[in-house]
């Protein structure tokens, strides 16, 4: 198992790739470059890359102090969540070399406690999205004039919301309040979108789309691959709106229910959930959906694995039109459920203490069960569940299951490190409950194993664009791996530095070749979309490895790559004590500027990166 399989079709991309790989890059020094004669917007370019302008530091490393930017063309300014400071930044962005920290805009005034999540930019006004100091009480939703940052006003929202955005007609501001529960599960509030009607920044009736109509739907939903699964919740409970992009018109929203893998699709005028899309799964048995599953075999080994699975379970998400059709592009991270993962009691066997869906499938096919964790990472609602669980030889033969032992296939150079949901996956029964089987591999009602004939991992390591009705039009499949493996890419701003080499490295750590393959791999998490002449791009951050990637995806059914650019300047050094020379960790939020709204005249990228705590802006070099 330990070398690099990569298919025939995945060679000719790579060569594909690299062909359009030819950016241009900036010196990061304290020099002002005279700009090149700014393109006219409404030209259509061949290709684009990203190249470096500059960049504002907060000095603060691993605590979130630039999350997500937005840009005020009027003031030439960009506002960014500090979250560290429960606030936001503001930026003099007209010297795009050297922007500058002017002020900051503080929420003490709505709620004692209380702190920034998110925030959205629309004709002159700031709309904020305010946490509670009980994360499961309901929160807020703000509006500042961007000039004075005077607040105009503000309202009560669901539980914790986490994204907002404004319609584009400006008519309403559209609220996605996850509701995720606390620690212990206790407490697990309902997920909903505030529908805010607004007169300018001024807000009128606050209606909500809520998903309580879907509470006797929960069989169907989860037979459909809506993943409904947290202990005692209902479908509302459950639901944990993410993201919102909203229909050019103004009139339908869909919102990412990233642990649900599903979106929901939202009539605005009638604030109601129409419907609920589950987003299926990727097979990573199939040729061109390849992931490197291991994190300590110390080789590249991007392979496919037949009977696993990536859950798509999409964070960012942004939306286009084509010939009058809605197109939802979705960056596709993955994210498990861990509640009360610091709590000893849970770690106990103590399932009122918390809820922890992650498990490693090397100790979760140990031949010797699973008590074996007991008191280290063995969930308790697993543990309820049976003794130990096996690997149907019928699927996972290839790796040298057989009935009653894993094989090879738990062993680290193979799917042993892998991360895995142990709620999905197991052979059921009509009512849900398990089929058990006895160690031998023989299905026996008084066995104690479960059987899994399907691995489900977290994230699909790209990103992908959907119909409005939740039909997957395109993925990238295993592109972003394998390009960030291959002799053509580069990282740093001088294009210097080989990817292969620091390849599915974390985002917190120095020297870590392959340290997140085992997880989410590169972990593609924020989204923006671009308008240049007759052409769209999607500019995708990768989270862990850094850098973002540009396609165009112009036509949904075939995007085509154009770049990837990172900043992320040093791999090697730890970046806790040697912020100032890694560059930029973990681009979380981007926005695009259009040439015509930028100082420069020039299309903008800006980003904010949550490890370095470093808000980024790149210049999009039309070719």
């Amino acid at each position: 198992m330990k070398k690099w399989m990569m298919a025939t079709s995945t060679v000719a991309l790579i060569a594909a790739l690299a062909g359009c790989n030819s950016g241009s890059s900036n010196d990061d020094d304290d020099s002002v470059a005279v700009p090149p004669p700014a393109i006219d917007p409404v030209t259509t370019p061949e290709s684009i890359s990203l190249s470096f302008q500059g960049r504002y530091s907060s000095n603060e490393f691993g605590v979130s102090a630039a999350e997500i930017p937005v840009y005020d063309p009027e003031n030439q300014q960009i506002f960014v969540v500090n979250a560290l400071n429960g606030s936001v930044d503001v930026l003099d962005a007209r010297d795009l070399a050297n922007p500058a920290r002017t002020g900051s805009l503080t929420v003490e005034d709505i709620a004692a406690g209380a702190v920034v999540n998110s925030i959205a930019y629309h004709n002159g006004f700031l709309a904020i999205a305010i946490e509670a100091a009980s994360k499961t009480d309901p929160g807020f939703a703000a509006i500042y004039d961007a000039t004075t940052l005077q607040l105009i006003d503000s309202t009560q929202v669901g539980a914790l919301p986490d994204m907002l955005t404004f319609t584009p007609d400006g008519e309403y501001l559209l609220v996605a309040n996850e509701g995720e529960p606390s620690d212990d599960y206790s407490v697990d509030p309902e997920g909903s979108v505030s529908i805010i009607a607004l007169d300018g920044g001024t807000m009128g009736d606050v209606r909500t789309a809520d998903f309580t109509a879907y509470n006797t739907q929960a069989d169907a939903l989860r037979d459909a691959g809506v993943r409904i699964y947290g202990p005692g919740a209902s479908v509302a409970q459950d639901m944990e709106p993410e993201y919102i992009t909203v229909a050019t018109d103004s009139s339908t929203a869909w919102v990412a229910l990233q642990e649900n893998n599903a979106l929901a699709k939202i009539n605005i005028a009638d604030a109601q959930v129409t419907d609920i899309l589950p987003l299926g799964f990727k097979d990573y048995g199939v040729a061109g959906n390849g992931i490197d599953a291991s994190d300590e075999d110390s080789v590249l080994n991007i392979s496919t694995w037949p009977g696993v699975v990536g859950i798509y379970h999409p964070d960012a998400i942004a939306s286009y039109n084509l010939d009058g059709s809605t197109y939802i592009v979705t960056a596709n991270e993955g994210d498990a459920r861990a509640w009360g993962e610091d709590n000893d009691l849970y770690w106990a066997g103590d399932a009122s203490q918390g809820f922890v869906e992650e498990f490693r499938v090397k100790h979760l096919v140990h031949a010797n069960g699973f008590d074996r964790r007991a008191g280290d990472d063995l969930p308790p609602q697993l543990r309820e569940l049976g003794a130990g669980a096996l690997l149907n030889p019928d699927v996972f033969g290839y790796c040298g299951a057989s009935a009653g032992e894993p094989g090879d296939c738990r062993e680290d150079d193979a799917l042993g490190r892998l991360n895995i949901t142990w709620v999905d996956g197991y052979r059921k029964n009509s009512d849900g409950s398990p089929v058990m089987f006895d160690t031998t591999g023989t299905e026996n009602p008084a066995g104690d194993r479960l059987m899994y004939d399907k691995l489900y991992s977290y994230g699909a390591r790209s990103f992908a664009i959907w119909d409005e009705d939740g039909a997957l039009v395109w993925d990238s499949g295993d592109q972003f791996e394998q390009y960030l493996a291959s002799a053509d890419c580069f990282a740093g701003s001088n294009r210097d530095i080989p990817c292969v080499d620091y390849f599915n490295t974390g985002h917190d750590e120095g020297d870590a070749f392959d340290s997140r393959s085992d997880a989410k791999g590169p972990e593609p998490e924020g989204i923006a979309l671009g308008q240049l002449g007759d052409k769209t791009f999607a500019f995708i951050g990768l989270e862990r490895m850094g850098g973002i990637m540009v396609y165009d995806i112009t036509d949904p059914q075939a995007p085509t790559f154009e770049d990837y650019f990172s900043t992320r300047e040093d791999f090697e050094l730890d970046p806790e004590t040697n912020l100032a020379a890694v560059g930029d960790l973990g681009p979380e939020g981007l926005y695009f500027v259009p040439a015509a709204d930028s100082p420069s005249g020039e299309a903008l990228l800006v980003v904010g990166n949550e490890v370095s705590g470093t808000t980024v802006i790149y210049q999009i070099d039309q070719l």
